[in-house]
């Protein structure tokens, strides 16, 4: 009978998800004889065997492909036989430069390793680091590829006998399993308190016990620190806030299992899912009237509609969790305000000492730092307001191949991207470049991403901001540079996600961005592309009063755009009473004289505006509290139902006055903010609904893009969404990134690209 010998190239997410075992498995059942090894290019496999056989395992090495793999690209190519195979194998790996591998991501503890920890009979019973080739950590734990031991913070543990076993064995399900231990020869677990490790017989019951009695524990995770509380305890939760300087913030809490969050949040089956996915990323859920005994406290998320869910995703929160009473722990990334999270027990022993009460330790050592990803349902699917451990640096593809490129993001929310033929590898969330950690942080990211893809582009995209510590950086390096404008890099950022083809309008609505003539943009209308942009249209710039200073106040841009909307002198007869002991009347000076005050067209400070008018926000004690707090008063199908304000014809120059001399009216008349704010929002999606016609209408443009950081209020998104639909235009909005400052790394990238030609270098 006919026999074919078949040689594969597999790209994609193809190391350390168990694709290795699955050819090898695979292979035999199909009788056929050949090799596999991993390279830097990929997966290769050479088969041999009867023609059907080999045609079968062609069409099964896809379609039954692991679970946590994912293949982009399958190179296949027919070759004389050469002498028969000794059987089927599995080579060592092997490295070649160039690579075009994709880096697997962190992943939740799978059912198979949570049987292991929880049978009384199994070596692994109670073991905290338990894993496979299914789950467990994978990037934070690379140093470089190819995804073997040796290039990992598992290269110092040495595997037992039992260990070593299991990984040589194709078909254990631990073959090659990299992180792979147990007791005998792994990672290992203490609790230390005043600097003093404790001799107890088993840390995770004092560990409990200390959560029980109401302390603060720092716990050592896949990514970096969490501190956690019992999420019962209401006098815990306080002292947490308290220590860590997070008056009003929202915090997450981790549930045992789906039964568990149903007893204070709605779910339905998209809820469900995406909360039990491999990822285990936060999702926000509604919050519903608590049922059972066991309730959260009050403190947790006051003042919001959501609360911050996620699941255990190691078998150490299994543990923890299995034994605590309330099965919830609040769980917050473990850092000081603005820092990037702890990463090694002596850093977490500096800067947690004076917050936690205890800390639960290991030995395994943190490679990369990735922050718990956060996610929404929005009209079914899904919604990222950070995207990082079990995400990131999985990679986006794009439509065109070109030059490799380096975009090292904006100030606020910062990712770096590196741009590699159609792939673009978002890094995880770095966060605020504002204090040094974290700006070392950031050049840390540069530094290993490029290193993990062999990747030094020539050139850097960087924000026009002159002030911003990633455009500063870029500036210092011998490279070409392509500055690029904020908002034009959100819309482009959508647009290539989506592979979108021709041009697109865009709606960019957020809080801060340098703007083509010097003033802070926010409230925008652009038509364009990678290649470029018009600014069709905008909200009507108004002064801000000392700068940055008004975010963190924003009842100075009240003032300020009241003054716009009313004229000076009447400022103060339109003021709620609780203005009476702020400084008004030196802001008005201030405003008067032009002293600090860039005019701006933020959407983002007109939401603050409007919600320190009902005078409940005067002051803002985290990012976007006030406009945050302002949508938690009202709700999608309470907007649908209000009644707009009044607004002038359509245009493509917004003004603000109308809504800022509606909501004076409204307070002044008594009537309730939940009602202002369903009328705030009603108003502003029409306004914005009616504008993106105008400007289809005017550049023939169907296509409309929703993006910024205003945007992650889930009612302005969904109800515009909505309307432009009904208006016959085509919206899209971030589906693989965040629509905040968390994607603008990536338009960087594709603006780049597109501005050094479409041919690679």
């Amino acid at each position: 009978m006919a026999k074919l010998r078949r040689r594969f190239l597999v790209g994609g997410i193809v190391q350390g998800v168990g694709f290795r075992p699955f050819v090898f498995n695979l292979a035999e059942a199909e009788n056929l004889v050949g090799v596999v090894s991993n390279t830097s290019a990929g997966v290769v496999i050479e088969v041999q065997g009867l023609v059907a056989q080999v045609e079968s395992f062609t069409r099964r090495l896809e379609d039954d492909a692991p679970p946590l793999s994912r293949i982009v690209s399958v190179q296949k190519e027919d070759m004389p036989s050469l002498g028969e195979f000794e059987g089927f194998s599995i080579e060592k790996s092997r490295h070649t430069p160039g690579t075009n591998t994709l880096i697997p991501a962190d992943m939740a503890t799978c059912p198979d390793c949570l049987d292991d920890i929880r049978d009384p009979g199994n070596r692994r019973l109670g073991y905290a680091f338990t894993n496979c080739t299914n789950c467990g950590p994978r990037w934070t734990i690379i140093d470089r590829i190819p995804y073997d031991r040796p290039f990992t913070s598992m290269a110092s543990f040495e595997m037992c006998p039992q260990c070593l076993s299991e990984y040589e064995d194709p078909r254990n399900r631990r073959f090659h399993a990299q992180p792979n231990a147990c007791p005998e020869c792994g990672p290992q677990l203490w609790l230390e308190v005043g600097g003093q490790r404790l001799e107890k017989a088993d840390s995770l019951d004092a560990a409990v016990q200390f959560l029980q009695d109401g302390k603060i524990l720092a716990i050592k995770g896949l990514g970096g620190f969490h501190l956690a509380v019992d999420a019962g305890n209401d006098d815990a939760v306080q002292r947490l806030r308290k220590r860590k300087f997070r008056e009003s913030k929202p915090l997450a809490v981790m549930v045992s299992n789906l039964e568990k969050a149903s007893c204070f949040v709605s779910l339905d089956k998209a809820e469900a899912s995406l909360l039990s996915r491999p990822e285990a990323p936060i999702v926000l859920l509604a919050k519903s009237t608590p049922r059972g005994a066991n309730c959260l406290a009050s403190s947790v998320a006051p003042g919001h509609q959501r609360l911050g869910v996620m699941l255990p995703y190691t078998p150490l929160h299994h543990l923890l969790l299995e034994r605590l009473e309330t099965g919830a722990l609040v769980m917050t990334s473990g850092n000081n305000s603005d820092e990037p999270i702890c990463l090694s027990n002596d850093e977490a022993r500096t800067k947690l000492g004076t917050i936690a009460d205890a800390l639960l330790l290991h030995d395994r050592k943190i490679i990369r730092r990735a922050d718990d990803s956060v996610m929404q349902i929005l009209q079914d699917q899904p919604f990222f307001f950070r995207r990082s451990r079990g995400f990131a640096p999985v990679p986006i593809f794009v439509r065109d191949d070109g030059p490799d490129i380096l975009a090292v993001g904006p100030e606020l929310k910062n990712t770096i991207c590196v741009l590699k033929n159609d792939r673009a590898f978002l890094s995880p969330h770095i966060g605020d470049l504002e204090n040094l950690q974290a700006f070392e942080f950031f050049q840390e990211t540069i530094s290993t991403l490029q290193g993990v893809l062999e990747c030094t582009p020539a050139i850097i995209a960087h924000d026009k901001h002159p002030g911003y510590f990633s455009t500063q950086w870029a500036q210092k390096q011998s490279c070409r540079l392509v500055p690029v404008q904020h908002h034009h890099a959100h819309m482009v950022a959508v647009m290539a996600e989506h592979q979108l083809e021709g041009q697109a309008i865009g709606l960019i609505m957020d809080g801060t961005g340098y703007g083509e003539d010097g003033t802070i943009w926010g409230g925008e209308i652009l038509a364009g592309d990678a290649k470029g942009f018009t600014r069709e249209g905008h909200f009507e710039p108004v002064a801000l009063p000392g700068g940055d200073a008004a975010i963190k106040a924003p009842w100075r841009t009240a003032v300020s755009y009241l003054r716009h909307a009313v004229g000076a002198d009447s400022v103060k007869d339109w003021l709620p009473g609780t203005y009476a002991d702020l400084a008004v009347g030196p802001v008005l000076e201030i405003l008067e004289k032009g002293i600090n005050s860039p005019l701006t067209s933020s959407c983002g400070r007109l939401f603050d505006a409007v919600a320190a008018l009902t005078g409940l926000w005067t002051e803002a004690h985290y990012e976007a509290q006030a406009a945050i707090e302002l949508m938690a008063l009202t709700t999608p199908e309470a907007v649908r139902a209000a009644q707009p304000w009044d607004r002038p014809e359509s245009s493509l120059i917004l003004p603000v006055r109308p809504f800022i001399v509606a909501t004076a009216e409204a307070v002044i008349q008594g009537v309730a903010p939940q009602e202002i704010s369903a009328r705030f929002h009603r108003t502003l999606i029409d306004t914005l609904a009616s504008a993106a016609q105008l400007a289809a209408q005017k550049t023939g443009i169907n296509q409309v893009v929703l993006a910024g950081g205003v945007f992650q209020n889930e009612i302005l998104m969904g109800g515009l969404m909505d309307a432009l639909s009904a208006l016959g235009l085509h919206p899209l909005r971030p589906l693989q990134t965040p629509a905040n400052d968390g994607s603008i790394a990536l338009g960087q990238a594709v603006i780049a690209r597109a501005a050094c030609g479409l041919q690679k270098t």
